[in-house]
């Protein structure tokens, strides 16, 4: 079983090193606990890149939702993420249907639908990212803390998706909902071929204007977050960087805040929990 933790540690290492970078300053013990579930993660929001279809994606996503459903416990054993989540779901008394539900958003990903409106949007990221969020602040604290992980997480969703706009446009995929797009009078060709007209812009602003507001959320409870819980939050401290860049520049090419920054903004985070809403 030591080999399956230590083969997650590095795959977040590689897949998410913000996350990997925030276990750092969880203690040693839960670190491994961690690093299952953000590898599960990681091997789930992949999908779509690694299946090449959405026939072989959904077999992937139906094998996770039975190995999480206790079958394949063969397969399982020979899956280290796999056996990583399943002791660490037992160990730490994780409700199978989280992880399920992350599953099943993440079904979206492998077609060309469009996101339908904002509660629809809402709803993906209170089952993805938020979702994360609540079952590392479990792992740590034994708690749900949903007044925060469930803000914190749709304002996370908001900037990470607004930062892959471009690869997602590529991809021929459009996360932003439809309502909005409609709303500001964005065309969806202009969209997929990466044009940053004022109506798109303006459509974004209204997205950021939604995380800044969760942001503000979870912010009035962070406070109140008990310390053992702080690591599982450390990453929405880039949130607020990522959402001023997303506002002063062309939304398809924002810049990336660089490695060494998003490190010395977790670190400064975990100094200082104030700083993880901004």
């Amino acid at each position: 079983m030591a080999d399956a933790f230590a083969y997650c540690a590095q795959l977040v290492r590689t897949a998410d090193r913000d996350r990997f970078i925030a276990s750092l300053f969880a203690p040693a013990e839960r670190r491994g606990a961690l690093h299952a579930v953000y590898a599960f993660n990681s091997e789930v929001s992949r999908v779509r890149d690694v299946a090449h279809g959405a026939l072989p994606g959904e077999i992937r996503l139906q094998w996770w939702s039975e190995v999480i459903g206790g079958e394949r416990r063969e397969e399982a054993r020979a899956n280290p993420v796999a056996a990583a989540l399943l002791d660490t779901l037992a160990r730490h008394e994780l409700a199978p249907v989280r992880l399920l539900d992350l599953v099943e958003a993440h079904r979206f990903d492998l077609y060309d639908e469009p996101m339908a409106d904002l509660a629809a949007f809402e709803t993906y990221a209170k089952r993805t990212s938020s979702a994360l969020f609540a079952l590392a602040a479990q792992i740590l604290a034994a708690n749900d803390l949903a007044a925060v992980t469930t803000p914190a997480g749709i304002a996370y969703a908001v900037a990470d998706i607004l930062r892959a706009l471009r690869q997602h446009a590529a991809h021929g995929q459009l996360y932003l909902p439809k309502e909005l797009l409609d709303r500001h009078q964005v065309q969806p060709n202009d969209v997929f071929a990466g044009r940053s007209t004022p109506a798109l812009r303006s459509a974004v602003a209204e997205l950021c204007g939604l995380a800044d507001r969760e942001l503000r959320a979870a912010g009035e409870f962070i406070a109140a977050l008990l310390p053992a819980a702080i690591p599982a939050l450390l990453p929405v401290a880039l949130v607020r960087p990522a959402l001023g860049r997303l506002q002063r520049s062309d939304p398809f090419n924002p810049g990336e805040i660089p490695p060494w920054r998003r490190q010395w903004l977790i670190w400064r985070a975990a100094q200082n929990p104030a700083r993880i809403a901004g």
